[in-house]
């Protein structure tokens, strides 16, 4: 079995998916045109071509591997929206120096123009790349002082220069001043890339707390709540959660994992985090209906207030909400949308008939 070919979608799905230019779409598929060599986005602008003429391709890999080149015009090569080259070289001296307070200067200098590099931010991060910096060098701050570092020294090492300006800065971050951030956990975020589109994780010294995909619609909501009612501190960062995760989604894509080990942290309401935990019991390549999962419960007639607490999981893949399906069979919402919902079922069903899946255990820290 072509496990490529088994996670794209029916055929008559993505041709009418290309012809209306769904957005639901990027990332799930790739249109390649026999006529002009030439593959494609979903959502390409250009004038359409005739369906006879096109083949499709679950990666851009597979696609360049037939001989395509990339459109000039929808570039699929960034629809995983992985960073460019100057971006993550970027990326690496801030990690490697988070105090350093660059310039646009300093910038130009090694060849990045700042209003290209600010609208790299602003789109993927949501943010400027000097905001960015500005919320990394607080977020090491906020580490500091809960550790016992005193707010002068906090202050003066986040490249402040002045008490007030450091608190101020503080106070617009994280919501509080720096004295009280002893009840404040710092949450860690950073960005991921996957071939259905950029993820964010989000992890505490206990273990992850957010999987998202960036466009999902409720993630700013989710953000809010952590903050003000989980008492989070959110920081842009990375910590052994983060990184582990990021290793282990690469592999799950590849259909090389099938079960999570990084440890969970899921704060919620008893009843929120019951589903949660029966949802990360289901195994790799199955699924469930939500009166399965209230009958496990022991609650059978709670199936809606099960689906409410499905949509409210945070984690998305690693709590495998996208295995739980309607009575009928139907794939019903899903927060990362319906047609990712698919690619994720497929994927796992296809990586199943092809080599036997390991064990599926609740992963470490899992309510």
């Amino acid at each position: 079995m072509n496990l490529q070919n088994a996670l794209l979608p029916p055929h008559t799905e993505m041709v009418r998916a290309m012809l209306e230019r769904d957005t639901a779409y990027e990332g799930v598929f790739f249109t390649a045109v026999k006529t002009t060599g030439i593959f494609c986005r979903p959502t390409c602008t250009a004038r359409k071509p005739k369906p006879e003429n096109v083949e499709f391709f679950a990666h851009v890999d597979d696609a360049l591997s037939a001989g395509y080149r990339p459109c000039l015009r929808c570039k699929p090569l960034d629809a995983a929206a992985i960073a460019p080259d100057w971006v993550q070289a970027l990326l690496k001296s801030v990690e490697a120096d988070p105090e350093v307070r660059w310039t646009d200067a300093q910038l130009e200098a090694r060849g990045i123009e700042p209003l290209k590099l600010r609208r790299w931010f602003k789109q993927h991060f949501s943010m400027t790349f000097h905001a960015y910096i500005r919320a990394r060098r607080l977020g090491m701050a906020l580490g500091g002082i809960k550790q016992g570092e005193s707010i002068d020294n906090a202050a003066f090492d986040s490249g402040y220069e002045s008490l007030s300006g450091f608190r101020d800065a503080f106070q617009k971050s994280f919501h509080t001043t720096p004295g009280r951030t002893a009840t404040r956990e710092p949450l860690l975020f950073t960005r991921l890339t996957t071939p259905l589109g950029p993820m964010i994780a989000m992890a505490e010294s206990r273990g992850l707390v957010l999987l998202e995909f960036l466009d999902r619609p409720a993630l700013t909501k989710e953000v809010e709540e952590l903050q003000s009612r989980y008492g989070y501190a959110v920081a842009p960062g990375h910590n052994a959660h983060l990184r582990q995760i990021e290793t282990e989604l690469g592999l799950y894509f590849e259909g090389k994992l099938t079960d999570f080990n990084v440890p969970l942290q899921m704060p919620g309401t008893p009843f929120a985090i019951e589903v949660w935990a029966e949802l990360a019991r289901v195994p790799y390549g199955q699924t469930r209906t939500y009166g399965e999962i209230a009958a496990k419960l022991g609650k059978p007639g709670a199936s809606r207030a099960v689906g409410l607490a499905n949509g409210h999981n945070r984690i998305a893949i690693v709590v495998p909400c996208h295995r739980i399906i309607g009575a009928d069979g139907s794939l019903t919402g899903y927060g990362g949308g319906q047609p990712r919902k698919a690619f994720l079922l497929r994927l796992e069903k296809a990586a199943v008939q092809t080599s036997k899946p390991t064990t599926r255990h609740c992963p470490a820290g899992c309510p």
